[in-house]
């Protein structure tokens, strides 16, 4: 998951000087006499490019990891569900999500590979005090941030952790409940709109300005995904008792899609490092918090399966033989793609993690015809090709959004360089 060189990069800087705290830079005097901001402004600007060609070739590498495990996941987890009848929804999300957890301790090992030479109390002392480092950073670059907050980071960390898992566990549950109560083209098509809702979130609770070409490529990106569930949609007509059942359904997954928008607003909002961190550095944070957030699932949200099991509404099996294996292949599958979606969301933003994500209807379609013979319909293929220009032009708004800020950043450096020197 980890790039090991940025994390190499990152550890060894753990122990820098703490953040002033309005502008989030160190404020030493380096070995010449002039001032830590100076002295950085010397140091990085020459690399600005190079860092972000670096920023932008591990988002690449993040979406292309989320995206060939999603779809592993979905493969698996359909085989299990349809093939070997094992139709546990709520015990296969709380699995998956609680897996999560495993992400800190991988993480932890890849360190310990690559720094054989440290003592590995040395080395999670290290890794705290980066983690530390980070969170101050977060509440550094947010305004409304609280005394309390800053005196107690790991509360606040633990407190948005809570809050987002929260948010993606009912969103989660929605989906798996109304996969009885709807048809798939309309928990497709509805489910996924929340590309739409991480954008309306992203302009109240991330400052972002409307932007005419972003709107346009999200909206793009929903009626893409409208034709890939309508296009050819042969569902027949029903009795009045599935239309009321459907439209519950509908409306269950509407607010699951809301909600899903609102998680990943909230985690960037909440638990990403500022624009400027190191990409090393904002991926060992947002591994972290995947696995804070696997383990808030693994030790709270354990309560439902005896509930479930007692009055029969999901009678708890422990699979065995091909299911396990199965399952173990699309639990491993589902850590990769959320880590790797937290980072991305991290790297980038959430409106164009979410259009990515819609980019796996599509290559599920495609894998469905490669290894099980099922049609890849013209309404899958439009739909398809409108996803994916939709990500396209979504991306080049990101990208030329991010040179902006870059540059801004650094002509506000050089300004500050510039009135010290007067």
């Amino acid at each position: 998951m980890s790039s090991p060189s940025s994390i190499v990069h990152d550890e060894g800087q753990s122990s820098e000087p703490l953040l002033d705290a309005e502008r989030g830079r160190s404020t030493s005097i380096d070995g010449e006499g002039n001032s830590g901001r100076r002295a950085e402004f010397r140091s990085r600007s020459p690399i600005t490019v190079k860092n972000n060609r670096g920023r932008y070739a591990l988002a690449a590498l993040m979406l292309v990891l989320s995206l060939g495990s999603f779809v592993l996941q979905t493969e698996t987890a359909q085989y299990i569900q349809r093939d070997l009848g094992w139709n546990k929804a709520y015990c296969m999300m709380y699995l998956t999500h609680s897996s999560w957890a495993l992400l800190w301790p991988a993480q932890l090992l890849v360190l310990r590979v690559r720094k054989r030479q440290i003592p590995f109390k040395n080395l999670l002392r290290s890794h705290l005090s980066l983690l530390r480092s980070t969170i101050d950073m977060i509440l550094q670059a947010d305004r409304t941030t609280r005394q309390q907050d800053i005196a107690h980071p790991f509360y606040y960390l633990l407190r948005c952790i809570a809050l987002v898992t929260t948010a993606l566990t009912i969103a989660g549950s929605t989906w798996y409940i109304a996969v009885n109560l709807t048809t798939p083209s309309d928990l497709t098509a509805i489910y996924n709109c929340s590309a739409f809702f991480a954008y309306a979130f992203s302009i109240p609770l991330l400052q972002e300005k409307p932007q005419a070409d972003k709107i346009v490529s999200v909206m793009i990106a929903v009626v893409g995904v409208l034709v890939v569930a309508y296009g050819d949609n042969t569902d027949s007509q029903e009795p009045d008792s599935a239309s009321s059942s459907r439209l519950g359904g509908n409306m269950l997954i509407g607010i699951g899609s809301v909600l899903y928008g609102l998680y990943e607003v909230l985690y960037k909002k909440l638990l990403c490092p500022p624009s400027g961190t190191s990409s090393g550095r904002s991926v060992i944070f947002s591994n972290t918090v995947c696995a804070c957030i696997g383990g808030f699932t693994l030790f709270i949200l354990w309560i439902p399966l005896p509930l479930l099991h007692w009055t029969g509404l999901e009678t708890f099996e422990v699979p065995t033989g091909e299911t396990a294996k199965l399952l173990s292949i699309s639990i491993f599958a589902n850590a990769i793609f959320s880590g790797s979606f937290l980072i991305l969301i991290s790297l980038t933003s959430p409106v164009l993690s979410s259009v990515a994500a819609l980019l796996t209807i599509f290559l599920v379609a495609i894998t469905d015809n490669i290894l099980f013979g099922r049609e890849l319909t013209s309404a899958a293929i439009v739909g398809g090709l409108l996803i994916i220009t939709a990500f396209a032009l979504l991306s080049w708004a990101t990208w030329k959004e991010m040179r902006e800020e870059n540059e801004k950043e650094v002509s506000d450096l050089t300004s500050d360089i510039d009135e010290h020197d007067d």
